[in-house]
């Protein structure tokens, strides 16, 4: 009797962890498709220069403009998080540098690298950009003239940003983003061309 009760509590046992792993497949996060970008000889055909340079920015805006992007570049001290563009939970604030405050540092949850199992996203860098780079609330227009401001970009000219935009990993991380979260269009690569093709076609900006 006692064996058949022993037996009957393992098959139980293991039904009942089969059922928590299905479940636990069912619910984990997938990979979500991320959109796409024109190459930049789709814009060789606009032969007006002024038109040509604002259409390339007009394409690289599905970018800068994503929630990947901007949920890092708040206009105020509080970050935001997922497509919906909801304040940070738990509630953190940008802190002195970006890093936010004392005893509720970025790195505290946000490590080195992403931390899929909990939908975490890490970065070794992982921080707020500067206030005087926000974007949220602002139009690609001005966004644009942001971006060649060196008071409100970093101090960076314009070959510094198609650097910063095209290789710095910290940017990347919006193609690389944890699992289930939607990456930003295209690759880095060809982000970075298309931002190279702007700057080289005079760095017109949408009005």
């Amino acid at each position: 009797m006692k064996i058949h009760l022993i037996a009957a509590a393992l098959i139980s046992a293991a039904f009942a962890t089969g059922i928590s792993l299905y479940v636990s497949a069912q619910t984990a996060p997938q990979p979500v498709k991320a959109g796409t970008l024109r190459p930049v000889t789709d814009f060789d055909r606009i032969k007006d220069t002024t038109a040509r340079s604002v259409a390339l920015f007009e394409e690289v805006g599905k970018v800068i403009t994503d929630p990947r992007c901007t949920n890092c570049h708040p206009a105020g001290d509080r970050p935001t998080q997922t497509d919906s563009m909801r304040p940070h939970q738990p509630l953190v604030v940008r802190g002195d540098n970006g890093l936010g405050a004392p005893g509720m540092a970025c790195a505290t949850c946000h490590h080195d690298s992403n931390f899929d199992a909990a939908g975490i996203p890490g970065h070794p860098r992982w921080q707020l950009a500067p206030l005087e780079m926000a974007w949220q609330g602002k139009t690609l227009a001005q966004i644009c003239v942001q971006l060649k401001d060196p008071k409100r970009n970093g101090d960076r000219k314009l070959a510094d940003i198609v650097h910063h935009m095209a290789e710095d990993d910290l940017v990347g991380w919006g193609w690389r983003p944890d699992k289930g979260r939607r990456p930003v269009a295209g690759t880095q690569a060809e982000f970075g061309l298309l931002i190279k093709a702007w700057v080289d076609s005079g760095a017109h900006c949408p009005t």
